[in-house]
């Protein structure tokens, strides 16, 4: 079944593509991993870009300290009160040192690790980063990596309203936006909590490919996809103040 929905997408994709003219968007994607960060933080932009894949040339590389597995797991063995192994992992395939070369889009996920872990060297690698790549996309708690890294100084941008607080200390020179299901500012787009991530990057994918491609995955993978930058629940659940216009975008 799985094989007969990609095989349509393909057919559909031929068709789509040639009309589309000629290649402009972004390509190459990357991931700064770190250990303890949220899977959905990940999976969830990457899972439309996987079926993008097969209308457009995309790569992806997974970014990370070193060459060994990056866990999904506890930022802090202490946080691990069940003593659970809940957990799996992903394999780098550059590190922060050997990065791979032509980033277009530079995806920060968040996660426990992202505030609670030993982020430096993700930090560091932001910030070197940003000035050569075309879009920087931050989900959740990662948008605390983006703001110490020094990227969101200025910009608006909005992250996990349950870690409000924590997260927008980090950024004293950030105009932090709420309520906002995801917030783009020039070529940073940054989105509320973890799932926020997936509704985000359909709009992404509506923006550099065309709307056309962005209704074809969401059916082919049946997301009920929200696409109002300002739908947030979250923000009032969480007691989160309203600041600024969710769909205002300055450049």
């Amino acid at each position: 079944m799985k094989s007969n929905i990609l095989l349509q997408l393909v057919l559909w994709a031929v068709s789509a593509t040639a009309a589309s003219g000629q290649e402009t968007a972004p390509k190459n994607f990357a991931v700064a991993l770190f250990h303890s960060f949220d899977s959905i933080d990940v999976t969830g932009p990457l899972n439309p870009l996987f079926y993008l894949a097969f209308s457009k040339q995309l790569n992806l590389s997974l970014i990370a300290p070193t060459y060994e597995p990056v866990w999904v797991a506890p930022a802090l063995d202490s946080l691990n009160v069940m003593n659970s192994s809940m957990w799996f992992s992903l394999n780098p395939t550059h590190t922060y040192d050997s990065p791979p070369k032509n980033i277009d889009v530079l995806l920060i996920p968040g996660g426990a690790g992202a505030t609670f872990g030993n982020v430096s060297r993700v930090i560091d690698f932001v910030r070197e980063t940003y000035p050569s790549v075309k879009y920087l996309l931050s989900t959740c708690t990662g948008a605390g990596i983006a703001a110490r890294a020094g990227v969101l100084d200025g910009k608006r941008a909005t992250t996990n309203k349950k870690a409000w607080s924590a997260i927008t200390a980090m950024g004293p020179n950030v105009s932090w936006v709420s309520p906002a299901r995801w917030a783009v500012d020039g070529n940073i787009w940054t989105s509320s909590g973890v799932t926020s991530s997936l509704d985000m990057m359909f709009a992404f994918i509506e923006e550099m490919y065309g709307k056309d491609f962005a209704d074809e995955i969401q059916g082919t993978i049946e997301h009920n996809r929200i696409t109002d930058p300002c739908d947030d629940p979250f923000a009032e659940l969480h007691g989160v103040q309203p600041s600024s216009d969710c769909k205002m975008q300055s450049h």
